[in-house]
């Protein structure tokens, strides 16, 4: 082999290799705004979050892709901020987030690398969104309940698909959302395929601002497409194997509802863990359990066969319904055991 070539053929692939690397940094390459680039502080809100950027909306309606100022720790949907308008866009940015506006509440929910992840702000109604497929679970409902209840956002349950139940199971359904009626949630039978119900789901949402949440595979991008045909949201297929829906949304985006009202959707979430919470305030997620809380005859009650224990006493005379009680006692244990297994894999590191 000639040596010359060889090595000529080396130098080639190494400038390659350099190649790559400079176009890699230059478009990781962060620029930073000089304030003599920059405009008057105007005020918007954020409608979508990117990895590394945020869209806002002025008052007219105008949207502006921001980079966000590193003193800020997090910025999320439905955010009102303060923000800086560039002389030109730059690397498609055309301005700058420099502050934050306090918030009325925040939907938050754990994550195991980043610890304590707030999905989005400033919201009015939570809408928890489940269905007959994969199929309906009360034990997932009230785990959004627990995380409404937390963060003091009232709740609308849904329950999707409802045109694939027979009279007899849709009766059977009826009567187990009837649990969360009792206790004052408010529920909606409907169907983003027949349309049912969805004028009275129109009636909710114009109210203020809703987050969608629920498993994936539920329909909320289905519901989003009958809300907001021109949004054309993917919709996934229930997977045959697992039953569990396929993750069609990749980034929380707020929308304007022609009815009136705003609607935040939210990256698919499989599984809403309790674990960064503690064990009272999951008690106090289940708001039936209040007016007897406290009465126990012990202070460190744990509301199991403990003597004298009011919540169970009121399960037995029918004023809590049984199906919550034994959630409540395996939203507990789920908690812990989480827990314990975080702490496990922390020490492995």
């Amino acid at each position: 082999m000639d040596i010359t070539l060889s090595k000529r053929r080396l130098t080639q692939n190494q400038q390659r290799r350099i190649q790559s690397n400079h176009h890699k940094k230059i478009s990781k390459k962060e620029f930073e705004w000089q304030d003599e680039m920059l405009g008057d502080v105007q005020q918007g809100i954020v409608v979508t979050r990117h990895a590394k950027h945020a869209d806002v909306e002025t008052d007219t309606g105008e949207i502006f892709r921001c980079n966000l100022r590193r003193t800020l720790k997090n910025v999320v949907v439905g955010d009102l901020v303060s923000w800086r308008l560039g002389s030109e866009q730059l690397q498609g940015i055309s301005g700058v987030i420099e502050a934050v506006h306090p918030r009325k509440n925040e939907l938050s929910r754990p994550d195991y690398y980043d610890g304590i992840k707030v999905m989005a702000a400033n919201i009015d109604q939570i809408i928890i969104v489940s269905a007959v497929l994969p199929q309906l679970s009360l034990n997932i409902i009230d785990r959004y309940l627990v995380i409404c209840e937390t963060a003091k956002i009232p709740a609308l349950i849904v329950l999707n698909k409802i045109d694939l139940l027979s009279q007899a199971e849709r009766k059977a359904v009826e009567q187990q959302l009837a649990i969360y009626e009792k206790i004052g949630y408010n529920t909606l039978c409907l169907s983003a395929d027949s349309g049912e119900n969805m004028a009275e789901l129109d009636r909710y949402l114009s109210q203020g601002t809703s987050i969608f949440v629920g498993q994936s595979g539920v329909g909320k991008s289905s519901l989003i497409n009958q809300l907001l045909p021109e949004v054309n949201a993917l919709t996934g297929l229930v997977s045959d194997v697992s039953g569990l829906g396929q993750h069609t949304t990749t980034a929380s985006r707020l929308y304007h509802l022609p009815q009136g009202g705003n609607l935040i959707d939210s990256p698919g979430i499989r599984e809403f863990g309790l674990w960064h919470l503690e064990p009272e305030q999951i008690t106090n997620g289940y708001r039936e359990f209040q007016k007897v809380i406290g009465t126990c005859k012990f202070r460190d009650c744990k509301h199991k066969t403990d003597p004298g224990c009011a919540v169970r006493e009121a399960v037995e005379n029918g004023e809590i319904d049984p199906v919550r009680f034994e959630n409540y006692h395996r939203l507990i244990e789920s908690r812990d055991e989480t827990k314990s297994q975080r702490h496990f894999r922390k020490e492995e590191m």
